[in-house]
């Protein structure tokens, strides 16, 4: 398939937030830019009128747009730095350096301070961030010195230092802020359990942390200090309420490529990310057209051996939802739990996301393809010999059981063919009776296709359950056509498929193509069969009454309605009104029927 053009690029865009690119026709990238909704982001360079020249430009060279989805508006932030960093965009004026967002450190020291820095050292310190702004950073470095006293001086707090009496406690000891290591007043491993709970809460987990002041609380309760447990409980409030993550990856995960696959009939759409330092740094989706039933894990071994080799991967991990087997230089991880798991669902968002827009540009540009995939799909769905190209839909529509009447929708390929939609009044059956009513209109229809030499239907489906069902199957035995075309029936909860001679009904997943083409045939034939059944009531109620005068034949009926338009107007009409249309013998019956009464 051919590049998909600008406008259908544009229309296929998710309404989630993320990053987008822009390429012009040599591929070079333009501009990088964050959405928190991309389609309307993007959408809007292109509807607007743009005052500044330069981006009329940009827009003017656009010929392909790339994107990737993320979960919040943070993480598209965290991303557009990043690649901005390593793409250098012509029309990404304000490039953004490593200084660009701040990062908590915990320095690889004795008595380890803790606070708020630009620089990543590789020194043994450990960071945590990157984080979006400066405030989120002074929120929670006020939470953990609120919750526990750490040393602010850059003193060499070695062993020989404090017995050697070299440094005094300053006024934070005094005020309580800091317990005084530098004199011996509090030991390293006291100091180390502190920093060991602030690592956790840094990384989200307060559990730990909620506990020990839970306790503290209690403890300060029962020896009536209300003022002390009052305090530790203000704290818990924070730790309850804060929301500590704002990182796209972990910092810890560096230089892994991260795969995932969504596949169909037809295709199988590989997702690529690319981690380097703890950050996204390329996504990349590859689409792979099956040739023999190939499975998942084949696909993804096929396509992570392709992947790498394009673009030069030299990361000795790999995550993946399941084994693939790559030889030995590679290490595969199937993550399971928490930050490596996150990254590898984003990846097959991004997989998702991919395999609906192609949907959704097949269907503009490629109806062909798009009817081949959704006919495989349903062959494989409802357990048919063959794709249902021609697929007939029956309803039955009485309403208090008057002028009963039932519909057939037709859909070929995939698609309504309202050419072929017949109606059908209901002859052989008195009363309201939906069985017999079904088993008359399948076995007419069925009768003339026959007579006539038509091409019979690969599938019908009956609106109905079980009973509606074998009605229909009555009709098809009588004609010899039963197992000469498929047929199932549909219960009112819509999920539920009825097959001949099989109690268990088939479930398909509510999201399914499958279904939504059933339920639009459903749907069709319900609105089809009701639209002719309140077309037959007001024509009978229209008529009814002017048809019981005594005297008065169809003709005369049909003569003062052409001239009078209503039923309600004749009843209204003066003598002599009636007599210029339908002459004086008949008008004066009509007259004489609605004025004596």
């Amino acid at each position: 398939m051919d590049k998909p053009t600008l406008e259908i690029q544009l229309q296929t865009l998710p309404n989630q937030p993320g990053v987008y690119q822009y390429y012009d026709a040599e591929g070079t990238i333009l501009y990088v830019g964050k959405a928190k909704n991309l389609k309307k982001r993007v959408s809007s360079y292109f509807t607007k009128t743009h005052d500044n020249g330069k981006t009329r430009v940009l827009v003017k060279k656009i010929a392909t747009i790339k994107h990737i989805v993320v979960d919040t508006e943070t993480d598209a932030l965290l991303l557009e730095n990043n690649l901005i960093k390593k793409y250098k965009p012509k029309y990404n004026v304000m490039l953004k350096d490593d200084k660009s967002y701040p990062w908590i450190c915990i320095k690889n020291e004795r008595f380890p301070r803790v606070f708020s820095t630009r620089r990543v050292i590789k020194d043994g310190s450990e960071y945590f961030g990157p984080y979006t702004s400066m405030k989120t950073v002074h929120t929670l470095l006020d939470l953990i010195k609120g919750l526990y006293s750490l040393r602010t001086c850059n003193y060499d707090l070695s062993e020989k230092n404090i017995e050697a009496g070299k440094y005094k406690v300053c006024l934070e000891y005094h005020l309580g802020n800091c317990k005084g290591p530098c004199e011996g007043y509090e030991t390293e491993q006291e100091y180390h359990e502190n920093i060991k709970d602030i690592k956790e809460i840094l990384k989200g987990n307060f559990k730990d942390s909620l506990q020990q002041f839970k306790l503290q609380m209690k403890q300060y309760a029962e020896n009536m200090q209300f003022e002390e447990a009052q305090k530790i409980k203000e704290k818990i409030e924070v730790l309850e309420n804060y929301q500590s993550k704002s990182t796209i990856v972990n910092p810890k995960i560096s230089n892994v490529d991260v795969f995932s696959i969504m596949s169909d009939e037809s295709y199988g759409y590989v997702n690529f990310l690319q981690l380097s330092y703890g950050s996204i740094i390329r996504s990349h989706t590859l689409e792979i057209k099956k040739k023999l039933d190939e499975t998942d894990v084949e696909l993804l071994e096929l396509a992570i051996t392709e992947i790498r080799q394009r673009f030069h991967s030299k990361s000795k991990e790999i995550y993946v939802p399941f084994k693939v087997e790559l030889g030995e230089n590679i290490k595969v991880t199937v993550p399971q739990l928490g930050d490596k798991k996150h990254i590898l669902d984003l990846s097959l968002r991004n997989a998702k996301y991919y395999r609906m827009e192609r949907f959704k540009q097949d269907k503009i540009v490629d109806p062909d393809r798009h009817a081949n995939r959704i006919m495989a799909q349903m062959k494989a769905d409802l357990r048919l010999h063959e794709e249902p190209r021609h697929i007939e839909c029956f309803d039955n529509s009485n309403i208090q059981g008057t002028n009963p009447v039932a519909a057939c929708v037709v859909f070929k390929n995939g698609k309504p063919s309202k050419k072929d939609y017949r109606h059908f009044n209901i002859k052989t059956v008195e009363g309201p009776d939906d069985f017999a009513s079904m088993e008359e209109v399948v076995y007419r229809r069925y009768k003339r296709m026959l007579d006539e030499e038509q091409t019979l239907p690969h599938l019908i489906i009956i609106d109905g359950g079980k009973g509606q069902l074998s009605s229909a199957l009555k009709s098809l035995d009588a004609l010899n056509l039963r197992g000469k075309i498929a047929i199932i029936g549909i219960a009112k909860r819509l999920e539920e498929l009825f097959y001949p001679n099989d109690p268990i009904p088939l479930y398909l997943e509510k999201k399914s193509e499958t279904l939504k083409v059933i339920q639009q045939l459903r749907n069709e034939a319900h609105r089809f069969g009701i639209e002719h059944h309140r077309n037959k009531r007001s024509k009978s109620a229209l008529n009814t009454e002017l048809e019981t005068i005594p005297g008065i034949g169809e003709k005369t009926v049909v003569d003062l309605l052409k001239h009078f338009k209503s039923a309600k107007r004749v009843a209204n009409a003066k003598l002599d009104e009636l007599e210029t249309v339908v002459g004086v013998s008949r008008a004066e019956k009509v007259y004489n029927y609605y004025h004596n009464k």
